[in-house]
């Protein structure tokens, strides 16, 4: 029996809009964006019972795990939009081999369901680069997965996001906010276009409604090019902190994933695999999304700004 949605979309000639990833960060920022639009919306989630009281009363919650094929038949049944805002790492030890089968999984039951449109959030990083690290391949391996399923796929490719709740974001915060004096490995160096949460929600928003084509690839940032030390930099300034960062080339990421693990509240494993891919750099090197999207991204200084503000309140 096809789920209520179904027929409401039906009588009202709304699309049903699948959100896999609601519980996360970005997509939990999404739900009451997609509940002010015209659109059926439908939740996937492990853990039904923790996602309900979060939504409106004609949002569904559906249980599912992408990690069982089985569960997502019916989620997907009637989609035209899902949105994959799924990551493993936080949860697994061999995140881009779940990942990869996360992917297959979901890939292959939109295209039984004849899902229209998947919208992807993936990571920024050249593919090219025989040293990109883990995190960023398998982000980069799970859009060529949902692309190779014959659905219409648009990938958005991101640095870091800038907002309160973002992990990559607070683990610039709590090092800023704790350390007067940081020891600054050579990954602080490292070029980096984040993007404020607000920016990547208005393109997950407008690649909804676009003209259906083939799949494609957008790589989203601010216009400001920066360091990770220039985020730490303009953060304390915004704070009125007085920072000192000193050089220590020697600091490795492993070593800088210890010393993260005793001054911020991200796991272990998180911060090491995020720590990993700051090695390698994280710009927009094309543009076509500024073309494609009337959408502006505000700049990093800006940014930084809204956070705290938001934070504030």
């Amino acid at each position: 029996m096809p789920p209520p949605e179904s027929k409401i979309s039906e009588a009202t000639k709304v699309p049903i809009i699948l959100l896999a990833g609601a519980s996360g960060y970005v997509g939990g920022r999404l739900i009451p964006l997609l509940e002010q639009h015209p659109v059926a919306l439908r939740c996937l989630a492990r853990n039904p019972e923790k996602l309900r009281p979060l939504v409106k009363e004609s949002t569904q919650v559906v249980r599912g795990d992408v990690l069982d094929p089985s569960s997502l038949d019916e989620a997907l049944r009637g989609v035209h939009t899902a949105y994959y805002l799924v990551h493993l790492m936080s949860g697994s030890k061999d995140f881009e081999k779940e990942d990869r089968q996360a992917a297959t999984n979901f890939a292959q039951a939109a295209t039984k369901a004849g899902v229209r449109r998947i919208i992807y959030l993936g990571g920024l990083g050249d593919d090219d680069d025989p040293k990109l690290s883990p995190h960023l391949r398998s982000r980069h391996e799970v859009g060529q997965i949902l692309r190779e399923s014959g659905v219409e796929t648009v990938e958005f490719r991101a640095s870091l996001v800038i907002g309160t709740g973002s992990l990559s974001f607070d683990l610039v915060k709590s090092l800023t906010d704790r350390l007067p004096v940081m020891l600054c490995p050579r990954w602080l160096t490292t070029p980096t276009q984040p993007i404020a949460v607000d920016d990547v929600l208005a393109y997950l928003l407008a690649a909804k409604d676009m003209p259906p084509g083939e799949s494609r690839i957008f790589e989203i940032g601010s216009p400001d090019v920066t360091t990770y030390g220039g985020m730490i930099r303009e953060y304390a300034r915004q704070r009125g902190l007085r920072r000192w960062l000193i050089s220590v080339p020697v600091l490795t990421p492993y070593l800088s994933s210890l010393w993260l693990a005793l001054v911020t509240p991200a796991a272990f494993e998180v911060g090491r695999h995020l720590i990993e891919g700051l090695k390698n750099p994280t710009v927009v090197r094309d543009s076509t999304a500024l073309e494609v999207f009337p959408i502006r991204p505000m700049g990093i200084r800006e940014a930084i700004h809204k956070a705290l503000t938001t934070s504030s309140t």
